[in-house]
């Protein structure tokens, strides 16, 4: 039954995200008093999935390094120089937009990223590799990166954010990945698959909490609420693209290039909500929960568009020339 209803849950995942904003926004009164069980439901999260990841296949993909730091440079440099400038041009006059698009993106690649490789047939390995490296990386690069590209014009509390993605993020992440090395991967199936469902549901409540914080900020829709819809849009898919472009231009084979694409292009939204609203302005989080609402879409329309399995290419060629 669990292992059926997180069948589902993967089938619907485009459209429950959108629908947990829309419900937090909705009940805002009603949900804000639960923001304190967050970090907590997002730790657990975390902990599921990383049932799935061992250290064996970390080292594995260690000895052949090059994706891994190619991906982290996509991460944590091109993509935060890219939503600068955006932020710049379009924001100049804002500061928190500008403070909020760079955390959209400077947030640990998505864990959920694992599931859209896995469907599109992409390298697990280096998968999982870029996602724990990321995130143990994270308490550190993220306070880094803001820093570097807006200085003082927005008060951090980086202590703060760095321990808060250690206890959310880092911490649980070692001890699942504890978990499935001393058990040899039984773990996985003890534990992970009947835990999976529950932490999509978890997802769910977590970003409707997160709405409801900043939905006095969505109450009234103008011109900039759209302009910045249209921004966050074109930033996420940029990720995409640029996954599928360093891909391209390095001729990797397929699968190092499916995992370029959700891994460049995926973040760790809910985490980086956590954050801006735990450690900056309710305005800072505006632009991470807009993008909640589109990266489940983006990711299932750029996988259909950059990432068809060659098996399915070669069929329909085949059914061409039939006809």
């Amino acid at each position: 039954m669990l292992h059926k209803l997180n069948k589902s849950l993967e089938k619907w995942l485009p459209l429950i995200t959108p629908t947990s904003v829309i419900l937090g926004i909705i009940l805002t009164v009603w949900l804000k008093s639960f923001t304190y069980l967050v970090p907590w439901i997002f730790g657990f999260m975390t902990f599921t999935g990383s049932l799935s990841m061992n250290f064996k296949d970390l080292k594995r993909v260690l000895i052949q390094p090059f994706p891994i730091f190619v991906s982290l440079l996509a991460l944590h440099v091109l993509m935060p120089a890219i939503a600068w400038i955006i932020g710049n041009v379009f924001f100049h006059d804002d500061v928190y937009l500008r403070t909020g698009l760079i955390l959209m993106v400077v947030i640990p690649t998505g864990v959920v990223s694992f599931m859209w490789v896995s469907i599109f047939k992409g390298n697990i390995a280096l998968t999982l590799s870029v996602i724990l490296i990321d995130t143990l990386l994270s308490p550190f690069l993220v306070p880094f990166t803001m820093d570097a590209f807006l200085g003082v014009q927005v008060k951090m509390d980086v202590f703060g954010m760095m321990k808060g993605l250690f206890f959310m993020i880092v911490l649980p992440s070692l001890l699942g990945m504890l978990l499935n090395q001393l058990s040899q991967g039984k773990v996985k199936e003890k534990w992970g698959r009947p835990l999976s469902p529950f932490s999509k549901i978890g997802l769910a409540f977590t970003i409707a909490i997160n709405s409801a914080v900043v939905a006095p900020y969505f109450t009234k829709i103008d011109s900039k609420l759209v302009l910045t819809a249209c921004v966050i849009v074109v930033m996420a898919s940029s990720g995409y693209l640029i996954g599928w472009l360093i891909a391209r231009w390095l001729k990797w084979d397929r699968d190092i290039m499916v995992t370029m694409v959700f891994n460049t292009g995926m973040r760790n939204n809910s985490a980086g909500a956590v954050l801006a609203i735990s450690f900056f302005p309710p305005p800072v989080a505006m632009p991470v929960i807009m993008c909640m609402l589109f990266q489940q879409l983006l990711a299932s329309l750029f996988g259909q568009l950059l990432c068809k399995a060659p098996d399915s290419i070669k069929l329909k060629r085949v059914s061409q020339k039939t006809i």
